[in-house]
């Protein structure tokens, strides 16, 4: 049965840094690849889109531990175990949807999504992406590490069983629902450039995992 994305992130809290970390394929190293990619300048502003519990917040505070994050998350309990995680850091938790809440503009110096943004179809990202490049200062970047489907096929059968389960149970509003959709590197990176990032480069891949940086 599908569940609504915040909730079905809330009702794995418990077990979620463990099953992220060890139940994903080069989780550990990915992690740590993404926070090592973000800025090390002191007090440098990062925008998180999922930021879920913090994950690579963990590894990016120790490179960076004056640096001041915005994390945007639909689950609420996901934003209070990272308000806990990080008693000390400047955090800000912001509940709701990244493609609905204002980022502003030049108001960032880098952008960050580990494991969030395989949900969502290339013309749902290509607003979503110009919203994050106006938000980012020149010389900004966005720094995305997710997994990615291996052909045009497997990205098309995802997406039509999604709008089948929806259909099955009777599902006819627009909030999300947890299902992994994701698109193949190529169509991410078109997302990209069609949002007008001057450079859109693969940096490292794990299997299906891919990090990708954008840059302003």
């Amino acid at each position: 049965m599908l569940e609504k994305m915040g909730a079905f992130f809330d009702n794995r809290l418990n077990e979620y840094d463990e099953h992220q970390l060890n139940c994903i394929e080069s989780a550990q190293e990915f992690y740590s690849y993404t926070a090592n990619c973000l800025p090390k300048e002191k007090g440098s502003c990062i925008l998180d889109l999922g930021c879920g519990t913090g994950l690579e917040l963990e590894r990016y505070f120790i490179i960076n531990p004056s640096a001041k994050v915005t994390g945007i998350d639909l689950a609420p309990g996901m934003l209070n175990a990272l308000k806990a995680k990080f008693p000390d850091k400047e955090i800000k938790p912001v509940l709701g949807s990244y493609f609905d809440i204002p980022f502003g503009e030049k108001e960032f110096d880098a952008a960050v999504s580990v494991e969030s943004l395989h949900h969502f179809t290339k013309e749902e990202k290509i607003p979503l992406y110009i919203k994050l490049k106006t938000a980012l200062r020149d010389n900004g970047y966005f720094i995305l590490t997710d997994y990615f489907s291996s052909s045009d096929e497997e990205e098309q059968f995802h997406r039509r069983e999604l709008l089948r389960l929806k259909e099955m149970q009777g599902i006819c509003d627009d909030e999300f629902y947890h299902y992994d959709t994701p698109l193949t590197v190529q169509h991410e990176t078109e997302a990209l450039r069609k949002a007008g990032f001057s450079s859109v480069n693969v940096l490292k891949s794990w299997g299906a995992t891919v990090t990708i940086k954008a840059a302003k």
